[in-house]
């Protein structure tokens, strides 16, 4: 099999980038060639990875792009669109004949495209992480810190519950933040952790996860949780968990 060029307009912190990083993890150690090619620099430590400006594409490449729409002057080996969003990128709107395969990752995230593609569904890698619930009784609120997350309802339950909060997420929508969010932490009663690399430290602090996302895709946080045992208190995805042996068996059936 040729070697594998994954293609993002985004590698900030992130699903759709936890999710692309675990896919060139998971493809180099069994063999398969892949770069994960980004235009921001958290990525490069984490995986195989090459900044965007770098990524050079013949038409001998298979390609999976995310986030990402690259006019077709040629014809690839493979062209792959690896979607992990609905409305942020609405499958409707665009061309698709240029796609061999759409991947989605849930069968919810599949049925809110509602188009007549070849496509696959093929879940995220998800990594089980220890956890041992800590003494003091925090709660953590996990993601960027947006209207989409709803962050300011997780925070009104968990405060309703008995517990201070902790933020773990970056501010991708300040308006939303500074109106909704904000009020919370002057009032000492939430803390913004920022975004935590270490994700077992991370759930190491809380001793149960709100969250109250208008639209998840996946789901990540919540598996997570199921994996570790962590309470979770938020509307469910009902997503597949597959082990990493099915997963990387679903894509080389799509790869190859």
């Amino acid at each position: 099999m040729t070697s594998i060029k994954l293609i993002s307009s985004w590698s900030r912190p992130g699903g759709g980038t936890i999710a692309n990083i675990g896919l060139t993890n998971l493809l180099n150690k069994n063999g398969v060639e892949c770069t994960f090619y980004g235009p921001h620099d958290w990525h490069l430590s984490q995986c195989k990875g090459a900044l965007l400006q770098d990524a050079e594409i013949t038409e001998q490449d298979t390609i999976v792009t995310h986030f990402i729409q690259i006019p077709p002057p040629m014809k690839w080996k493979k062209h792959i669109l690896s979607c992990h969003e609905t409305n942020l990128f609405p499958l409707k709107k665009m061309e698709l004949r240029q796609y061999d395969v759409i991947h989605f990752v849930s069968n919810s995230q599949k049925k809110w495209h509602g188009v007549n593609h070849p496509s696959v569904i093929i879940p995220p890698v998800v990594t089980k992480l220890k956890w041992s619930k800590p003494l003091h009784s925090y709660a953590g609120v996990i993601g960027s810190i947006d209207h989409n997350k709803q962050t300011h309802l997780s925070i009104q339950r968990a405060i309703k519950d008995g517990y201070k909060v902790l933020l773990f997420g970056d501010i991708t929508d300040l308006p939303y933040f500074n109106k909704f969010v904000s009020p919370f932490v002057e009032a000492g009663s939430a803390t913004l952790m920022g975004h935590e690399d270490d994700r077992e430290a991370m759930y190491s602090h809380v001793s149960q996860v709100y969250h109250s996302s208008l639209r998840e895709t996946y789901g990540l946080v919540e598996v997570e949780c199921k994996l570790a045992g962590i309470p979770f208190n938020g509307p469910s995805n009902h997503q597949e968990i597959l082990e990493e042996e099915e997963i990387l068996a679903r894509w080389l059936n799509i790869l190859k």
